[in-house]
């Protein structure tokens, strides 16, 4: 069981940039297809981007984020830039087990494992 923890949140200015760094434990990373969600508060979680299992596969909803996996130290990381007020929300790693190796999924449900969380705050 792989545990994820997130990091790299804070406040930043309207067009700015920050990287978020999820570090998995328990297990490595390329055994999952991993992904970024957010939610804002007072609305539904979101799917950002997401990575394949074989790394060869990635995905984004907004072209302003950019997903990368770190095999030797075991990290996704998210790279957003352009950074808008309405991007402010709680940013959540997580991990998908089952699905095939070169795929990735949009649905939360479909996602076993998940991080705590990390505050991303844009001041307009």
């Amino acid at each position: 069981q792989v545990r994820l923890v997130e990091s790299g949140g804070g406040l930043v200015q309207a067009g700015g940039s920050l990287r978020l760094s999820c570090a998995a434990s328990g297990d490595t990373v390329s055994s999952y297809a991993m992904a970024w969600f957010r939610q804002a508060r007072g609305k539904e979680r979101e799917f950002l981007a997401a990575i394949s299992r074989n790394g060869r596969t990635t995905d984004h909803t907004d072209s302003r984020f950019t997903i990368s996996r770190d095999y030797t130290k075991n990290t996704v990381s998210l790279q957003m830039n352009s950074l808008k007020p309405e991007d402010t929300a709680v940013y959540y790693c997580a991990a998908d087990a089952t699905v095939y190796s070169g795929l990735v999924r949009q649905t939360q449900e479909a996602y076993d494992y998940w991080g705590q969380g990390t505050q991303v705050t844009v001041s307009s």
